[in-house]
């Protein structure tokens, strides 16, 4: 693998991530940074990363460089790519002071809750020419608003994230592309083709999950890419169809490309309310896989930690239909 600060066309043939070269901190290169991850994916070239913070950093102990900071690294988290690095000043969390400290260990631990989701989004790279982190014009075509809209992106099929680029902001307005979605934070269905004002405290980033999605989340305690969990969390966003391929493989070895790996289809269907755990194929062979089941709604499945599953399988490969009992929460 090689880490480049130049890329050219065709490059994405090749184990090679761009990153954006050696920035200042400051807002005004956080912003633009968002700009220059969508115009490289809009290219073609899926995997791309900026020096959190900026490679010519700020002081750790000053309270606006500590702001910079958290912002740009709740964004980084939705990076294809997710990297600290620079000059002047050392950046380890616990360098930030307590606060910022908790702050920055939630969204660390958010991207290793993720890593299912971005491992699989990594298969599509590699399978079908897929891009990780997508300007909205790239699955909102038909809506002219999402078309005209820089600072607000998809992070694969799922996530669409809306950081905050300004200082002292708490707030921020966000675009919702047409159709339903959850809010990230707290469960809440809403009406998409239409402005909202979105809640942007310092520990949060504004993200909303498209309806009909289904997002596999690692346990907590998963704190290495390479360690295999016990079980994984299914949150489930109903409003609408969804399916999700969930990818594994050795995460060590080249076996994947001769079809040692294992692929799980997974499909919602919203009329019969019914998920779909299809039969595994791929030559990686599955023991047995705990699913804790999530069906999200206003307070439930939401947030970073996970939640009290609704259901619970033991999946071994073959296919599982789980139906949605409505009253199972209440």
């Amino acid at each position: 693998m090689i880490l480049t600060r130049s890329a050219f066309a065709g490059q994405q043939r090749n184990s090679a991530i761009n990153w954006s070269g050696d920035v200042t901190g400051d807002w005004t290169t956080l912003r633009t940074r968002i700009w220059a991850g969508l115009n490289l994916a809009a290219s073609g070239i899926p995997y791309w990363t900026t020096d959190i913070g900026g490679f010519f950093s700020g002081n750790p102990e000053t309270e606006g460089y500590r702001e910079l900071f958290v912002r740009w690294f709740q964004f980084g988290v939705f990076c294809p790519i997710f990297r600290v690095h620079g000059t002047y000043y050392p950046k380890e969390p616990w360098r930030f002071g307590e606060k910022v400290e908790e702050i920055l260990k939630k969204y660390i631990k958010l991207r290793y809750r993720l890593i299912p989701y971005i491992y699989s989004l990594a298969w599509k790279v590699y399978s079908e020419g897929y891009t990780i982190m997508r300007p909205l014009v790239m699955d909102f075509r038909e809506d002219p608003i999402a078309r005209s809209i820089d600072d607000q992106y998809m992070f694969g099929p799922s996530i669409m994230v809306s950081p905050i680029t300004s200082p002292s902001t708490t707030e921020r307005e966000v675009y919702l592309p047409r159709g339903l979605w959850y809010n990230f934070w707290t469960g809440e269905m809403l009406a998409g083709g239409k402005w909202i004002m979105c809640e942007a405290p310092l520990d949060r980033i504004p993200l909303h999950v498209r309806a009909g999605s289904i997002i596999p989340m690692n346990p907590p305690e998963i704190s290495r890419a390479s360690e295999k969990p016990e079980w994984i969390e299914l949150r489930i966003y109903g409003g609408l169809n969804g399916r999700f391929d969930l990818y594994n493989d050795d995460g060590e070895t080249y076996s994947y490309e001769d079809g040692d790996y294992s692929i799980i289809p997974i499909e919602w269907r919203e009329r019969d309310q019914t998920l779909v755990i299809g039969k595994h194929f791929g030559k990686q062979r599955i023991q047995s896989l705990m699913i804790r089941i999530v069906w999200v709604e206003r307070g439930r499945g939401s947030d970073i930690d996970a939640a009290e599953p609704d259901q619970e399988i033991v999946y071994r490969g073959d296919e599982i239909r789980i139906k949605r009992n409505r009253d199972e929460n209440q």
